[in-house]
């Protein structure tokens, strides 16, 4: 009889999808295949989508941000947040960015790891949701987003945030220290310039598609009214 119920122990064990392994690379596949399920449902409910709220599509962009960040965790200093921030600084403005920047701080740290260096990251991604709102004119002509101007300025963005957020550090470290400290992190910045390069030719488009549909306050220049939205 015991050996019956070992064996039926053994059998659940065997078809037990939790005690399954995958492994670090069979986990980034499973999370990029997520993030690929909740980008096309982003794209999906923003066509049945009629009214022209720029609230609700900045919650449904923020949970794509939010999600990219958590499941892309495992690869060191890739995630989509600063290309994200930086489009919607373009088309919706300073305020909304900067809303928008501290809430995928906040939440997206209450999974990874929240602590103070969370002020630091919602100030970085603030930054460049404001310098999005501020080249908007210039990076936004005839109706039509320039890409390779924006891959350049994405990349820069990466060095940029990274260097605020290592303000963060001297906190806890003496700041003759600080350069030793930003030198070491150049192959991560390397990193993220580069990551934030790919979601440009990724997501920059459609997103910034999705955004265009739905700004609902129109403004005449985005530099003069502290750019509430881009048009």
């Amino acid at each position: 009889m015991n050996n019956i119920l070992e064996d039926e122990e053994n059998a659940i064990t065997m078809i037990d999808a939790h005690a399954i392994n995958l492994g670090p690379n069979g986990m980034l596949i499973v999370n990029v295949a997520l993030l690929s399920m909740i980008g096309w449902a982003l794209l999906k409910t923003e066509k049945s989508i009629t009214t022209q709220s720029d609230v609700i599509i900045l919650s449904l962009i923020a949970i794509f941000a939010i999600s990219g960040r958590i499941l892309l965790d495992p690869i060191p200093n890739i995630q989509p947040v600063t290309v994200i921030v930086l489009l919607v600084g373009i088309h919706f403005g300073a305020t909304r960015s900067i809303i928008f920047a501290t809430s995928i701080a906040l939440v997206s740290n209450l999974f990874i790891g929240h602590g103070l260096w969370t002020v630091y990251q919602a100030t970085g991604w603030s930054m460049i949701g404001i310098l999005g709102a501020i080249i908007s004119s210039k990076i936004y002509v005839n109706s039509k987003l320039s890409i390779n101007p924006l891959m350049y300025i994405a990349a820069l963005c990466g060095f940029v945030f990274d260097w605020i957020v290592s303000l963060s550090a001297l906190h806890v470290i003496n700041p003759d220290l600080f350069l030793l400290y930003i030198l070491s992190g150049i192959p991560f910045d390397v990193l993220h310039a580069a990551g934030n390069m790919f979601f440009v030719a990724w997501l920059a488009v459609p997103l910034s598609e999705i955004m265009t549909r739905h700004i609902s306050i129109e403004q005449p220049s985005v530099v003069e009214n502290f750019a509430k939205t881009r048009l």
